[in-house]
């Protein structure tokens, strides 16, 4: 329910149907809609980075027995790297593992996806100013609802009220690779690159082992403050593992070698 429209041309809409932060939509969803939960079935979710370092917190699990329980990791695709998607349960119509008759258990942490929804998001990075755009559109489903009833948002209360601001600033860092990714056109990622792909976006604490049980750290400046932040917040860590990859699979400056300023 996430969309960027860079990465993803079989995406088209109309300039009218495009919704900035101050437009308003209609939709509310709760318990009392006859639809409650439908949307959590016949699903297909893809999770991101951060989705998953939220819900393995949530769950109290491993990224790695998270990954063997309740994702799966698709083949390549046109970016050249893996997704990983929530496992549903295929005896009930693709239901999402989490959903209760009462509603979502893992409401608090539940994915970007879920959160925006009914809205889609498309960002892009503007070449000139290097500043993302967005813009944002209304997703109807047949099933849904919660178009029906009397509650107004502007686009900007949603995002507030569902809290996303931070997923979107994340899901604009993968983002962001998957188009580095789509204009390498059509070399192949080897399989070492894959691998540190996944462990950096999806295996934090094996990331974080790599960064400091080897000679990671003597071979890039990082300040005393830096070391700190990445040691102890996966939020930093994260942040930095966008950065690394950048660097590793792409060659982008966003990192500095040691010694590489020296005469």
């Amino acid at each position: 329910m996430n969309y960027d429209t860079g990465s993803d041309p079989r995406i088209s809409l109309e300039k009218s149907d495009r919704m900035s932060r101050e437009d308003c939509f209609q939709f509310y969803c709760g318990p009392s809609v006859p639809c409650f939960t439908e949307c959590c079935r016949k699903l297909d979710l893809t999770l991101t980075p951060y989705d998953v370092m939220r819900l393995c917190k949530r769950l109290d699990v491993s990224s790695s027995d998270f990954l063997d329980d309740y994702a799966v990791i698709r083949g390549v695709s046109r970016h050249g790297f893996p997704e990983v998607s929530l496992k549903m349960d295929t005896r009930d119509e693709n239901l999402c593992p989490f959903v209760a008759s009462s509603g979502c258990n893992v409401y608090d942490d539940r994915p970007g996806a879920c959160r925006i929804y009914p809205l889609g998001r498309a960002s892009s990075k503007n070449r000139s100013t290097d500043a993302n755009e967005e813009f944002y559109f209304v997703v109807k489903e047949e099933h849904c609802r919660g178009f029906e009833q009397a509650k107004n948002w502007m686009v900007n209360e949603w995002i507030s009220d569902q809290d996303l601001d931070l997923y979107n600033r994340l899901n604009d860092e993968l983002m962001e690779l998957y188009m580095l990714g789509f204009r390498r056109g059509s070399a192949e990622f080897s399989t070492q690159q894959l691998q540190m792909f996944m462990m950096a976006c999806y295996n934090l604490p094996k990331f974080r082992d790599f960064v400091f049980r080897t000679s990671f750290l003597r071979k890039f400046e990082l300040s005393p403050e830096q070391i700190e932040l990445i040691r102890q917040n996966d939020l930093s860590l994260l942040e930095f593992a966008f950065k690394w990859l950048k660097f590793a699979l792409f060659g982008i400056p966003v990192l500095e070698l040691k010694g590489a300023n020296q005469g």
